[in-house]
């Protein structure tokens, strides 16, 4: 059995790559786009750019992980990720797993439009396929949990977030054990939690132009705005299930 990783430079990639080798002695194969930066002995490196089809190689694969891309915006970030599909079935890939996005195919969160259309391309390719849909990152809201004020348009709505590291884990488990053909897990923390729960009296309540007339991005106003509307508020099992314990909880 050879897993094929994409991403692995990246933190959860590298992290998946780590907690696959510690499960298993298939051969790991990992895809990056500079292999200098990825020296980890024992595991394959090919050099491989989701902008430049030509240049991925998934040959021999019997799972694939594709971690999703980094693109500046929604439809270049599909076409990365229509580029590694196309290939994936050209290389004869056995079986695709996927990191999404919590309810990619309803949630009303701008980026889900990336993972709902990229979850319909693997589908359409007939291969089998594991759609990890991650919620939101602990590290993704350390920073702005440890200012002097916690400025926030998310009022009193909660997230039910985990450590990435647990994320990361948790694709280990599903490459490295059987069962996990065409499942869709939606991964969330064990708990959940709000900005004002946990800043105290740090916690300031602004609008969402305010954020952005203070120069924040409006991708981010937007998780904002989500998370004030309850999308990331709800705990669900499968994040537990896969990695046999609860999810880390948030620590500021």
């Amino acid at each position: 059995m050879t897993i094929l990783i994409t991403g692995a430079t990246g933190q959860l990639g590298g992290g998946v790559v780590r907690h696959v080798l510690a499960r298993t002695d298939e051969q790991v194969i990992v895809s990056v786009r500079d292999p200098k930066k990825f020296d980890v002995e024992g595991v394959e490196v090919r050099q491989g750019d989701f902008d430049h089809p030509e240049t991925l190689d998934f040959r021999g694969a019997d799972k694939l992980l594709i971690v999703s891309a980094e693109a500046p915006d929604a439809q270049a970030r599909i076409q990365q990720h229509t580029n590694a599909i196309a290939k994936a079935v050209e290389h004869g890939v056995g079986h695709i797993f996927y990191t999404s996005l919590t309810d990619a195919d309803t949630s009303t969160v701008g980026v889900a439009v990336v993972h709902k259309a990229t979850e319909a391309e693997i589908r359409k390719t007939g291969i089998t396929y594991t759609f990890l849909r991650n919620g939101m990152y602990h590290e993704n809201y350390l920073g702005v949990l440890a200012g002097e004020t916690v400025a926030l348009s998310t009022k009193d709505g909660r997230v039910a977030s985990a450590a990435r590291d647990d994320y990361a884990l948790a694709a280990a488990v599903a490459l490295t054990t059987p069962g996990h053909e065409n499942q869709t897990y939606e991964l969330t923390g064990s708990t959940s939690w709000s900005f004002p729960e946990l800043a105290g009296d740090r916690f300031q309540d602004v609008s969402d132009e305010d954020l952005i007339a203070g120069g924040l991005h409006p991708v981010l106003v937007d998780f904002f705005k989500a998370i004030r509307e309850g999308v990331f508020a709800q705990v669900r099992p499968d994040l537990e299930k896969l990695i046999g314990r609860p999810s880390t909880p948030i620590a500021v």
